[in-house]
């Protein structure tokens, strides 16, 4: 066995050893002092330094980046996975800078750097700053670069230029990922929010197999496609595909879906807090099961916000056996709930994986109440009431058994609107960093 492998193991079974299910049900802190006077509180912050993004990426895939427009590496917050060592992480950015212009009363998806590849990131926490020490570019079968572009026209957003006035060419190998874990055999495992699609990557980035759903069609690409997904997964809300991963201590892969599905139509989605996580087996290459998981009403997660749309799921944790820590969040607030995988909550190929069902699962206002085994779920910590901690998160981590490494998205600076760049087609950067923060738990996990 490798020392990566023994280390992974060895985390696996301390982090079985010590959350045991009423210890964590007893810590719905909401931020408020535990029965032992303490409360969560960030321990340490560190920040992402000013990495050029088209000299990172030319580094990676020579000749790929031809004008970064001042933009910097960032985005590397899609998620955060235990490298091993102390202090290091695997983090993933998603498809790289985007943004939305409106032109003629319609809004674009810019894309400026078309030719940025998203890639694995490792890095290490020193101090108050965030080091990369490597990185593995997505390749195709052959070698290229699969970028992050839009998959297929009519179903994913058209994409621009920039400035919103030139259209880009659509590229089937394109990726949108998002979370990330590392297998014991040193590949990685990714989701995607195009497809929705999990994929299978190896120790040095080549795709190896793209999970996708089941009618998805999608044709000309440079690597295997295998639609072993539910085909209802096709109904996922534009850019909410998945964007939580997590390995258990038996292999298999939980993935979250961002956002309930738009069933019947987009108008249900958007009103929708019940959405899925499905479990796959790498070994089967099979889904094995489907959870519904049932969000908070939006003003609870976030006080500020009552738009339930802006609810979504960015992270999942293994935290032993088949428990989870689930994040729920907005842009300016997340709760984690912890959650039980159990056999009784399967829905797996029941009728609310046929897109006919009526009504839909999404549109059940009470989906317990209607005989849907929900996942019971109990907070563990609400996030927005801790002091520190920065908007968008979306990676989580485990450090040890009572701290958590959180990073934020900072969308590599991009903000929407024809502001993003000034008259010289150069970024005017949102300020926002990207930020690992860490958490301690309150006593006793």
């Amino acid at each position: 066995m490798s020392p990566h492998a023994a280390g992974r193991r060895r985390v696996h079974r301390s982090v079985a050893a010590s959350v045991p299910l009423a210890v964590l049900a007893a810590l719905a802190v909401t931020g408020t002092a535990s029965a032992h006077g303490d409360q969560p509180e960030v321990t340490r912050t560190a920040t992402l330094g000013e990495i050029p993004l088209g000299a990172f990426s030319n580094a990676l895939l020579p000749g790929t980046v031809g004008d970064d427009h001042g933009i910097d590496l960032g985005g590397i917050g899609s998620d955060i996975y235990p490298a091993g060592r102390k202090g290091e992480f695997w983090t993933v950015t998603d498809r790289g800078p985007n943004g939305q212009i409106k032109v003629d009363g319609k809004k674009r998806r810019t894309f400026p750097v078309p030719g940025f590849d998203p890639a694995i990131v490792k890095i290490r926490v020193c101090g108050n700053s965030v080091k990369v020490l490597a990185a593995i570019p997505l390749t195709t079968s052959s070698g290229k670069p699969v970028t992050g572009l839009p998959n297929q026209r009519g179903r994913d957003e058209a994409p621009y230029s920039y400035d919103a006035q030139k259209a880009l060419a659509y590229n089937p190998d394109g990726l949108d990922t998002e979370g990330v874990v590392r297998a014991e055999d040193g590949s990685f495992w990714l989701v995607d929010e195009y497809g929705p699609s999990l994929i299978h990557v190896s120790a040095r980035g080549e795709v190896l197999t793209r999970y996708v759903p089941k009618g998805l069609n999608l044709t000309g690409t440079d690597y295997p496609v295998v639609e072993a997904l539910p085909s209802v997964l096709l109904h996922r809300k534009g850019n909410r595909g998945f964007e939580g991963l997590a390995q258990l201590p038996d292999g298999d892969l939980v993935m979250a879906l961002q956002s309930p599905l738009s069933l019947p139509d987009g108008t249900a989605g958007d009103a929708s807090r019940t959405t899925r996580l499905l479990r796959f087996s790498p070994r089967k290459r099979a889904v094995t099961a489907e959870y519904a998981y049932r969000f908070d009403p939006v003003n609870v997660v976030d006080p500020s916000e009552d738009d339930t749309s802006e609810l979504r799921i960015s992270s999942v944790v293994a935290v032993g056996g088949d428990r989870l820590l689930v994040e729920e969040r907005t842009d300016k607030a997340a709760r984690l709930q912890l959650v039980r995988l159990t056999r009784s909550a399967d829905i797996l190929g029941g009728p609310y994986d046929d897109d006919t069902t009526s009504p839909s699962l999404e549109q059940l206002e009470d989906p317990a109440a209607s005989g849907v085994p929900v996942l019971d779920k109990r907070l563990v910590v609400d996030l927005g009431k801790v002091e520190g901690v920065p908007g968008k998160i979306e990676g989580i981590a485990r450090v040890d058994h009572h701290t958590l490494a959180l990073v934020n998205d900072n969308d590599f600076g991009m903000t929407d609107g024809s502001g993003a760049f000034d008259a010289q087609g150069r970024l005017v950067d949102s300020g926002i960093e990207t930020t690992v923060v860490y958490v301690r738990l309150p006593k006793g996990v």
